[in-house]
């Protein structure tokens, strides 16, 4: 994310995030309403430096089932104080006390029946609590606060693109004709691909555009859906916008030219090849929201060099896009990190 252009100009304040765990807190909202009853327990955990494979190892091992059957709504970072949901089958005439399993880096506050395993993305957001500690310029941090509450760049985070951008080398070798056999990291690639190729597209178009200004024609989001359509800007669409009905979008290349405007063909131009190698794998076009506008987003100074940051944000997105518009952010949990102790940080879902 380091090439990406800046919205609001590059923050000339530094500091570090994740110095412990409690300084990053995340809870999932869940977008269901559970039953309470059915064949499938689902438990609300709390995890502290765990990855959320490892709880769901854990909680299959504890039911005797197979770790494939334990489901969760998204990924949590490792790194961090998470609160999030897993589901696991449990037979209705069985009674299994997942409190058990609590300890000091997991500890189980709800287990209610549903009648189904919950599904990947089956939450609507997530909330944050992020301690920003060590800042260098924290006035430079709080006069960004009012431009940021309107909206950033919403890329995708460095964490899509795995450690030092591995998952794009492996992409250029794949699109080169090399054969991922293994079909998860097959996925993970291609995943990868296609947010580089968004991110460069949002960029240039924020170096030329900003966000706030459209084009005379436009291909919209309908709020809430994954569906799209192209038409000239009108006082229709300039309400519809307002009242956030639809959304400015950026492309998710696949196959054909479907939803792709004149500019972004232009822009797309670079990475033919991958769009070539992502149509070949069957891959559409589809369309992801040109900007992330963080709900209810509060600032506490605690101390000089000290800031929290409240907000929530929609599944599928990264608070390190919200972070870089207003500092230049470290990761310090990667202070404690060998090479032999990597694991994914997800800062998103």
């Amino acid at each position: 994310m380091k090439d990406l252009n800046y919205l609001y100009g590059e923050p000339l304040s530094t500091a570090d995030y994740k110095t412990s765990a409690e300084d990053f807190v995340v809870d999932e909202i869940l977008d269901i309403e559970l039953t309470g009853e059915g064949e499938h327990v689902c438990l609300q955990v709390i995890k502290k430096g765990e990855n959320t494979q490892y709880v769901a190892k854990m909680i299959a091992k504890f039911a005797n089932v197979a770790p494939r059957d334990v489901s969760y709504a998204g990924l949590k970072d490792r790194h961090g104080v998470t609160s999030q949901w897993f589901s696991v089958p449990v037979p209705i005439k069985q009674s299994i006390d997942f409190t058990e399993l609590n300890s000091d880096s997991v500890f189980v506050i709800k287990q209610i029946r549903h009648n189904r395993k919950l599904r990947t993305g089956c939450h609507s957001g997530n909330k944050f609590q992020i301690t920003l500690r060590h800042i260098s310029k924290p006035l430079d941090i709080l006069s960004r606060i009012n431009a940021v509450r309107q909206g950033v760049p919403n890329y995708f985070g460095e964490q899509r693109f795995g450690h030092d951008g591995h998952n794009l080398h492996m992409a250029e070798r794949m699109f080169a004709g090399e054969r991922i056999r293994d079909k998860k990291l097959r996925g993970i690639i291609i995943s990868a691909a296609r947010s580089h190729i968004f991110n460069a597209i949002v960029s240039q178009r924020v170096a030329e555009h900003g966000l706030a200004k459209t084009w005379h024609k436009e291909v919209f989001m309908l709020s809430g859906s994954n569906a799209f359509f192209e038409e000239n800007i009108s006082d229709d669409t300039i309400s519809r916008l307002t009242s956030g009905d639809i959304l400015l979008s950026a492309p998710l290349v696949g196959k054909g030219e479907k939803g792709l405007t004149e500019q972004e063909k232009t822009w797309l131009l670079p990475f033919s090849a991958w769009q070539e190698g992502l149509a070949e794998l069957g891959l559409k076009n589809e369309r992801r929201a040109l900007r992330l506008i963080p709900q209810g987003l509060e600032v506490k100074t605690l101390d000089e060099t000290t800031i929290k940051l409240s907000f929530s944000l929609p599944k599928g997105t990264f608070a390190t896009a919200l972070l870089r518009e207003l500092v230049k952010h470290r990761d310090a949990s990667k202070d404690n990190i060998t090479d032999n102790n990597k694991d994914e940080n997800i800062t998103q879902q």
